[in-house]
């Protein structure tokens, strides 16, 4: 394990950076936790990073390993904890502010307060995208065996179980039975919410503008609606709504729409830049007096890629296979950063290390 391993850096904030680059091997104060990498999931947050938008080095470094979904295999970890070398892990991508507020004291980091917290591979943290890393022992959930294939979907998951638990936080406020859920954008995102809506027993109808390709199928396969027109009818009638594209006027769209007492959860994150108009007095009389909620979501927290875990060993693994639509070698990684027409998710292999 002398020298060196391989990883994906760029130079934060200049497009055309991304190179695949010897690094030392990580270190100690990393963690006790010794993992090699078989894969990184590919989103939209890495091609933002890869374009030069945003990403933060580690204080006192000019490059930043990308690689923010993660799985692994760990090679060596302390001996009587609950890692052993073998075991499948996915690293959590934030950890608590250094001061730190209210809710990263107490593990709530995705909730933190004065945003001085760190991301691996986005803000100030390298990520996973190596050949090794290191990690501490709370940071590195465990995954079952037979997820080797698709455990990179853990992170994703994640996000997603978050906001179904926010959504039955809300829906306790009062007596609630909901049995219809709408989710736009059938992007991964959408895709892992729509199977937690169907392990939940709801009828999930999920919109998107393609017609053909895997979204489709893999939709009716969860035992749910796949539609490209009738979002506002779809909408009159929903108990719970998550929108997964960020697409300001599909946002828009869907304010104020569910059934009275609904609950409206933002997922997807908007560019800015445009400007649309609005009647915000018809939707603000819409939403009080449906006693409607609209709440946004993002990131996670431990309980969050545990529950994570859980859906994804309760969920079918072919189903979950049909997910990742290119597995690309991390020599060729630029080409998983370039969106193909099927995509749903592509991921970089990192399994076959010379």
């Amino acid at each position: 394990m002398m020298g060196s391993v391989r990883a994906i850096t760029v130079l934060p904030g200049q497009a055309g950076t991304a190179r695949l680059d010897d690094i030392p091997e990580p270190p100690l104060d990393d963690g006790p936790v010794l993992v090699e990498t078989l894969a990184i999931g590919v989103c939209g947050t890495d091609v933002e990073i890869v374009r030069g938008d945003y990403g933060t080095a580690p204080p006192g470094a000019e490059r930043l390993v990308i690689g923010h979904e993660s799985l692994g295999r760990v090679l060596d970890a302390p001996a009587g904890g609950d890692l052993a070398p073998g075991d499948l892990v996915v690293g959590i991508v934030r950890r608590p502010d250094p001061v730190p507020c209210g809710n990263c004291a107490v593990g709530e980091w995705d909730m933190c307060r004065n945003g001085k917290y760190t991301e691996r591979g986005i803000g100030g943290r390298d990520g996973y995208a190596s050949d090794r890393y290191r990690i501490r022992p709370e940071y590195a959930v465990k995954v079952a065996s037979d997820l080797d294939q698709v455990g990179v979907l853990l992170e994703p998951t994640s996000v997603v179980a978050k906001a179904w638990e926010h959504i039955e936080r809300i829906g306790r406020r009062a007596t609630w039975q909901p049995s219809k859920v709408v989710i736009t954008g059938a992007g991964p995102i959408g895709l892992l919410a729509a199977l937690l809506g169907r392990q939940r027993g709801f009828a999930v109808t999920v919109f998107d503008q393609v017609t053909d390709g895997p979204k489709p199928g893999l939709v009716h396969d969860l035992g749910a609606t796949y539609r490209t027109d009738g979002l506002d009818d779809a909408c009159a009638d929903a108990d719970v709504i998550i929108e997964c594209t960020g697409v300001s006027s599909l946002v828009l769209e869907v304010l104020g729409r569910t059934a009275p007492d609904g609950i409206l959860c933002l997922t997807g994150v908007s560019s800015g830049g445009r400007s649309l108009t609005i009647d915000a007095g018809l939707v603000n009389r819409e939403l009080v007096l449906g006693n409607d909620v609209v709440f946004g979501s993002v990131n996670a927290n431990r309980r969050h890629y545990e529950a994570a875990a859980d859906a994804l060993d309760r969920a079918d693994r072919s189903w979950l296979g049909r997910l990742i639509t290119r597995r690309v070698p991390v020599e060729q990684f630029a080409d998983a950063l370039v969106r193909h027409p099927d995509d749903v998710k592509p991921i970089i292999d990192f399994s076959k290390t010379p």
